[in-house]
């Protein structure tokens, strides 16, 4: 029956799908009514969505970046729609070095390159039509923001981690124990193991107590290994050098040890390891943690060096296999290396480290090739008392174990790769067995056994007979009894370097006396960056800050005053380092739970409520940094009693990276440089010489070139000359494309979205010519979420004809007359609602996006079909879109009568009973080739259908002259009818 218009609030006004008009609405009616503003709510179930927040450039987004934020969004929105109270913040890691480089170049304020930035983004990003509470936004520039980070560090600088209790505690019990035992019993993560008593704790200057509690901090002063860049004048992350330059500007980076502020995150590794069990994330990001944490039990041996008065350790995960050392191996920035070196290898020794450190850590290990030096020295095997040599090699390095290793070429590949490279001596543990480069697999289950001539100096030890496992132990056993070493576990989990020397960054909250770091009172947080002249190094190499003017703090007024008052009595210098860019994006999920909070970095209330983040999306680039410190950060507040949660990301998605598709147009070479370039169409380009060139993909449509916009993108190319895709060429052409193929055809493949390839889509230019919610549709549409896919414009139109389609079914396309009745729905038209609720409703749940879209359009065809304008099945189907195209959707929802936000409907349940299949259509084959399809009762016996094919008219001319021999059905698929020929 018709709609009555009368008891219906529908909207009667004719309607066209205008979708810029229909977002702009939408976008500014969300603001108005403050839609995605969220609170605690006791009473309702939470639910805390979170992007990996953006830093914020000065190119704006391109389509690449929404991809995880649109994935998160459409699932914070389904879990609002199931009722669940969604809290979807979004913020700015505001600190980076790009910045800081655009100051030094312009004289510009990094705050004001950072704003400017983020005015775009927040631009852009709204445009989108994202479900972000605004007002919970945190920029890390923010001194409100930073000073619960300089909080956190104080907090770190104040404690120590007890390994008895496995947890941070206050520095304060760690001196009362030095007072009374000394050292003595304590069980302490440090940086070296020390040994004093009570009286001589008590004998210490104030000075030497502060260096030895730098021993246990967890944060702390220390010597560390650094990628160094003089020409930025700064500590550089290992992902921001590429092939010994920096990635910013191309500048040599070296290897240096220097003197920095150090977060001891191995401390935590154990607890880092065990947490991996408890959260939902794939399997190869938490292989990855694993292997990066690196935990290896073994032990620990001490080797006499030959002709010397002292020893060295080293840790082995397979201390059996001492009988098989030929060599040992020096991490080149060991200790050890200088006191080994004898004069004759010297020069030898000196130009090797000077290659080392160009090298980073990242090239070090994933580079394989070999490479190496003599040390001069020799050790002596503590079994068998032989001579055996001392080298020194990047492969070996400093922070794992000791920085020392025994080598074994039969049972490790890369000490035999080593051994082969430099004719080094490799003895097999078993005699006759495989020393291939090729055994090393299979060296799992050999039996290890000592020699048999009686060489051992230590009588009566021998492995024979034994099993790889049964071999260890007995080693460790030996080991640790005749004081020859200890057992141990080691991981490979480094302490993070916690400086930079920038401009651009949160400050320390530290001062220094007697060359000793003391942190100011934390009720005068934050200690806010000061004003400088300009951003780069000092000229006697100190870092930005040493320019600072007022950058000094006076312990009785408690304040920050000139350089010039310093006395080192009342007025002491400030710290010139900053911390790096992870330092603000540790806790950031934390401070988004109670950003306006003036007193605590979240309140208990807040943290007991929204707890920890139930969905994390983010790109896999963070899978080791950002997550490991998070993860550490937040372990640290959870000793502190601040996190009530100790793992901060329950689920973690990584979505894929979205690749651009270049285009290219092919420019016939020619020797005449006077002569206007001549561009050949894609179809032709076989028939000449050419060149391909990438071109500006924004004047290319479905891979045609827009001609006079290609000639006004490039000064040489205004007078350019085209042969077309017919053959045809433009000198003597009037228009440039016609239906007889006088188009100029590009070129085109995948790869990395970047300038330099003119791929780069900005997504305004998609969101103003096709609209936001055809944006967010075709950017899941592309392929799974986790996926890498490649950009393709050709495609987009499909999303934007659906969005269209779904229009019509409320609105008559010619007339914009409304179509919605009040009929009910048929039982068709039912069982396509229902199972589109269920499709869409699992597809959500397993990030399915792509097939969740095609479900609707199938969904969206049957409806068209048939003819359904019921408003019972249209409600559902807005309601299911909702996340998905919200513009669209909230405006149709409005259009029904609805009041309020369609966010605040109610997600729909399938019911089973409308999706029993009553019939079913199988296909009818003669002699195994299709010819026709045919509908049958679900129930119906293999008789029935066999009776109903055979006496179907178009099977009579497939019949005709032949016998039939046997009829084939394979319920519920075919009806194979098999004839003799």
């Amino acid at each position: 029956m018709a709609l009555d218009l009368s008891e219906k609030k529908i909207n009667q006004t004719k309607m066209e799908y205008n979708f810029r008009e229909i977002e702009k609405k939408w976008q500014q009616k969300w603001v108005e009514n403050k839609t995605y503003r969220v609170v605690e709510d006791e009473s309702r179930k939470k639910f805390y969505v979170l992007n990996m927040f953006p830093y914020p450039s000065g190119a704006g987004l391109h389509v690449g970046h929404p991809l995880g934020y649109i994935a998160s969004d459409i699932f914070a929105r389904f879990k609002r729609l199931q009722s669940l109270n969604v809290l979807n913040p979004m913020g700015y890691d505001a600190y980076g070095l790009p910045a800081e480089q655009y100051a030094i170049q312009t004289g510009q304020h990094p705050e004001k390159t950072t704003t400017e930035n983020i005015n775009r983004y927040r631009e852009q990003l709204d445009k989108i039509g994202f479900s972000f509470d605004w007002d919970r936004e945190v920029r890390t520039c923010d001194p409100a923001y930073y000073k619960w980070t300089q909080w956190a560090f104080r907090k770190m600088f104040g404690s120590y981690y007890s390994n008895d209790t496995k947890q941070a505690r206050p520095i304060e019990e760690l001196i009362s124990h030095f007072e009374q035992q000394g050292s003595k019993g304590l069980n302490a993560a440090q940086s070296e193991e020390l040994d004093f008593t009570a009286d001589k704790w008590k004998a210490m200057s104030e000075k030497e107590q502060q260096q030895t509690l730098m021993n246990y901090r967890i944060a702390y002063m220390g010597e560390t290994m650094v990628n160094w860049c003089p020409g930025l004048g700064t500590v550089l992350a290992n992902d921001e050098v590429v092939d010994g330059v920096s990635e910013r500007g191309g500048y040599p980076v070296v290897q240096k040890k220097m003197r920095q502020w150090c977060l001891r995150v191995s401390a935590y590794a154990q607890r880092l390891l065990d947490g991996l069990d408890t959260v939902d994330w794939t399997d190869s990001i938490k292989e990855t943690q694993r292997n990066w944490i690196g935990r290896s039990e073994g032990t620990e041996m001490q080797f006499k060096v030959a002709n010397q008065d002292f020893d060295f350790t080293i840790f082995t995960t397979r201390a059996d296999t001492i009988f098989g050392v030929t060599f040992m191996v020096l991490a080149p920035e060991s200790e050890l290396v200088e006191r080994l070196t004898t004069e004759s290898q010297k020069k030898e020794v000196e130009e090797y480290l000077a290659y080392v450190k160009k090298r980073t850590e990242l090239d070090r290990m994933s580079d394989r090739k070999v490479t190496g030096v003599f040390s001069g020295s020799y050790a002596v095997n503590p079994f068998t008392g032989d001579k055996i040599p001392v080298w020194i090699s990047e492969y070996v390095l400093a922070g794992y174990g000791t920085g020392a290793i025994m080598a074994v070429p039969a049972h490790d590949s890369r000490d035999y790769a080593f051994a082969k490279h430099f004719g080094l001596p490799i003895v097999p543990l078993i005699e006759g067995a495989d020393v291939s480069e090729e055994s090393f697999d299979a060296k799992e289950g050999i039996v290890t056994n000592s020699p048999a001539d009686g060489k051992t100096a230590l009588d009566g030890f021998s492995l024979n007979g034994m099993t790889v496992k049964e071999a260890i132990e007995a080693t460790k056993t030996f080991v640790t009894g005749h004081g020859l070493g200890r057992v141990k576990v080691n991981y490979r989990l480094r302490d993070a370097i916690f400086s930079r020397q920038r401009y651009w960054g949160e400050p320390f909250p530290v001062y220094y006396k007697d060359e000793m770091p003391y942190m100011i009172p934390e009720d005068k947080l934050p200690l806010e960056l000061p004003e400088i002249d300009e951003y780069k190094p000092t000229e006697t190499g100190e870092p930005p800050l040493g320019r600072a003017k007022k950058w000094a703090w006076d312990t009785v007024k408690n304040e920050v005053t000139d350089k010039s008052r310093i006395d080192n009595h009342t007025v002491f210098p400030l710290e010139l380092f900053t911390m790096p860019g992870f330092a603000g994006s540790s806790a950031y999920y934390l401070r988004y739970m109670d950003p306006k909070n003036g007193k605590a970095l979240v309140s208990k209330k807040a943290d007991e409520y929204w707890q920890n983040v139930d969905l994390y999306v983010g790109g896999t680039e963070h899978a080791t940094g950002h997550l490991i410190y998070s993860r550490f950060w937040n372990k640290f507040l959870h000793d502190l009693g601040v996190s009530c949660k100790e793992e901060p990301f329950q689920k973690l998605v990584n979505q894929g990276m979205i690749q651009g598709r270049s285009n290219f147009v092919y420019r016939v070479n020619s020797d005449d440089h006077d002569k206007a370039p001549v561009f050949v169409s894609l179809g032709r380009k076989d028939q000449y010489d050419v060149t391909p060139i990438h071109v500006d993909v924004n004047i290319v449509d479905n891979d045609i070139l827009d001609i006079e916009a290609f000639k006004a993108w490039r000064p040489e190319y205004a007078n350019a000359e085209f042969i077309f895709e017919d053959g045809s060429d433009s000198q003597n052409a009037s228009h440039t494309s016609d239906s007889t193929g006088r188009i100029y055809k590009c070129g085109w493949a995948v790869e990395k979205m970047s300038k330099s390839m003119f791929n780069v889509v900005n997504p305004d230019m998609i969101v103003e010519k096709y609209g936001a919610d055809t944006l967010r549709l075709y950017e899941m549409f592309l392929g799974p979420v986790e996926q890498s896919k490649p950009w393709d414009t050709n495609g987009i139109d499909g999303c934007h004809r659906f969005l269209k389609k779904f229009w019509n079914l409320f609105y008559d396309n010619r007339t914009g007359e409304s179509l919605i009745t009040l009929d009910a729905p048929t039982a068709d038209q039912l069982k396509s609602l229902h199972k589109l609720i269920k499709k869409v409703t699992q597809d959500i749940e397993n990030f399915s996006y792509n097939t969740a879209i095609s479900a609707f359009m199938i969904c969206v065809n049957e409806l068209g079909q048939s003819k359904c304008h019921s408003r019972e099945v249209l409600r559902e189907l807005i309601i299911l879109l909702a996340p998905f195209a919200p513009h669209i959707a909230e405006e149709l929802w409005e259009a029904l009568g609805n009041e309020g936000s369609v966010c605040d409907a109610q997600w729909p349940a399938w019911e089973e009973r409308y999706l029993v299949e009553s019939e079913m259509q199988l296909t009818v084959s003669f002699n195994g080739k299709a010819r026709y399809q045919k509908t049958f009762p679900m129930d119906a016996q293999n008789a029935d259908i066999e009776k109903a094919v055979l006496e179907d008219e178009r099977s009579g001319k497939y019949l005709e002259g032949l016998q039939m021999l046997k009829v084939i059905i394979v319920p519920k698929k075919i009806v194979n009818v098999v004839l003799k020929k």
